[in-house]
């Protein structure tokens, strides 16, 4: 096979891309290609916004160059239906329409999911706070590719308010936590293939805590957090985490995607 072509999607408005490349390095969609880079260097990629009309209808129109498309995390929250949300959940239902391979994270899998006809909501047990400790993966999970050499708990770079509270018509749930109970989903819509993930394999620890360290203040007004020693702690123990995570074990659902394009 030829070299891969894949399509990004960017999760993000320009103040929120703004605020990732400060704290975590790189946009949502360069963090994605940096990873895609690393994983498969002769990989072809492309970057587009859906809040960029004409970016979205120059990759429709040549939506068949592309082997897959991956949707990024974003900081944007569904239910808020804003026009640029419009346009995300509108372009993910346009690729939809042709045969497609999605790989859906974070804030993507909400787009898709709400694409798809699933639900979103605020999540009803919390939220991920730059980690997913003891991700359990179901026994679709264990037979799914996107989940080979995964070890059957895992921990995980997360960061997520938000939950798919209703997955789409015939999904399969893959893998669930205590915190979010869709945390793996795979599902089909119109003619493509999309798998899902609630957490972050594309993120280290470091980005989340830079991340965590930026939206702080946030976190104490909405209650993530009732004192400055909760919050150290829960710093203390994402840095503990990052010590034990390597990068095969981390990146490895990327990897299996990308070796299914091959195919």
């Amino acid at each position: 096979m030829n070299n891969l072509n894949i399509l990004i999607v960017e999760g993000n408005i320009r103040e929120d891309s703004e605020f990732f490349i400060k704290a975590a390095g790189a946009s949502a969609a360069d963090n994605l290609k940096n990873l895609i880079l690393k994983l498969e260097p002769s990989t072809n990629t492309e970057i587009i916004n859906p809040g960029h009309d004409d970016e979205t209808k120059n990759a429709l129109e040549n939506m068949s160059k592309y082997n897959g498309i991956v949707f990024t995390g974003g900081a944007m929250r569904i239910n808020d239906m804003t026009d640029v949300i419009k346009k995300h959940i509108n372009f993910a239902s346009n690729c939809f329409e042709q045969k497609n391979k999605i790989l859906a994270i974070c804030w993507g899998l909400q787009v898709c999911s709400t694409a798809a006809g699933g639900k979103v909501n605020p999540g009803k047990n919390g939220a991920h706070i730059g980690i997913a400790s003891d991700v359990i993966i179901n026994n679709e999970g264990m037979k799914h590719f996107i989940y080979k050499d995964k070890k059957n708990i895992f921990t995980s770079p997360a960061f997520n308010f938000d939950e798919v509270s209703e997955i789409p018509k015939d999904a399969i749930l893959l893998s669930s936590d205590k915190v979010n109970n869709v945390m793996g989903v795979s599902f089909s819509a119109g003619n493509s293939e999309i798998i899902g993930l609630q957490y972050h394999p594309d993120y280290e620890y470091f980005q989340m805590l830079n991340l965590m360290a930026g939206r702080k203040e946030r976190l104490f007004k909405n209650k993530n957090f009732s004192s400055e020693e909760e919050y150290q702690n829960h710093v203390s123990y994402i840095q503990s985490e990052n010590e034990l995570l390597n990068f095969n074990d981390r990146t490895c659902e990327v990897k299996n995607w990308l070796n299914y394009l091959k195919i």
